[in-house]
């Protein structure tokens, strides 16, 4: 079974995440900051990561330019889940490694098409 981690401080978007993610036979964890999503990746490195841009702790951008750093860091897609839609921010996002990219809000069948682009729903 695939595994999806939500980094997310948006109890409500991890929650609705989970709901759609698990609708597509996904296994999700939860981390409510970027520095816990690094500790359960380093506990078991996922296959997709839905990650926020901001959030406290640590920023989706740290979050994402650490995880690629480390080994099996390169290995999960990263999909930025987020409010900011400027063309800067979305090529500052894929420019740190990320591998798409959907707006906040977003529901099941916007978030499996994205799932689909980076191989895996």
């Amino acid at each position: 079974m695939r595994t999806c981690l939500v980094v997310d401080d948006s109890r409500v978007i991890r929650k609705v995440s989970r709901h759609i993610l698990e609708s597509l036979d996904f296994t999700v964890e939860e981390a409510e900051n970027g520095q816990l999503g690094l500790d359960k990746c380093a506990e078991a490195m996922p296959d997709v990561i839905l990650l926020d841009w901001n959030m406290p702790v640590m920023t989706g951008i740290e979050f994402i330019v650490q995880l690629r750093q480390v080994p099996g860091g390169d290995k999960p897609k990263v999909v930025f889940c987020t409010t900011e839609n400027d063309v800067a921010h979305i090529r500052e996002a894929i420019s740190a490694g990320a591998d798409e990219y959907v707006m906040k809000p977003f529901d099941h069948e916007t978030l499996q098409i994205k799932l689909q682009l980076v191989g895996m729903a």
